[in-house]
């Protein structure tokens, strides 16, 4: 019986379990009280879904539109060359081969 605590220090003893206990349940309760709720987490959850889907087809749209601007750019130069370029060519060359002539 010497080694067995009193009715006392058990007692004590009992209490600091009871106060670690009363703070461990205080802490989860506060932690649960920042958690979100399965429903809500859902609703979020299809909302980003469904914010996602938007800016997918929004970006889809801007890259078809950015096709449709490159293309415009390769028909433009097209014109360029076929309208402007080639008949200055057609000008610039016999005045560069008459002026040849005329020199030698």
């Amino acid at each position: 019986m010497a080694g067995e605590p009193s009715l006392g220090e058990l007692g004590r003893l009992i209490e600091l379990m009871r106060g670690d206990i009363r703070d461990d349940m205080a802490g989860l309760n506060a932690r649960l009280d920042r958690m979100v709720s399965l429903d809500v987490y859902a609703v979020e959850k299809a909302g980003v879904a469904k914010d996602i889907a938007k800016l997918t087809k929004a970006v889809e749209g801007l890259q078809a539109l950015r096709a449709q601007d490159a293309e415009r750019v390769t028909q433009t130069r097209r014109w360029m060359v076929a309208s402007v370029i080639i008949p200055l060519i057609g000008i610039v060359l016999p005045l560069i081969m008459v002026m040849r002539g005329a020199g030698a």
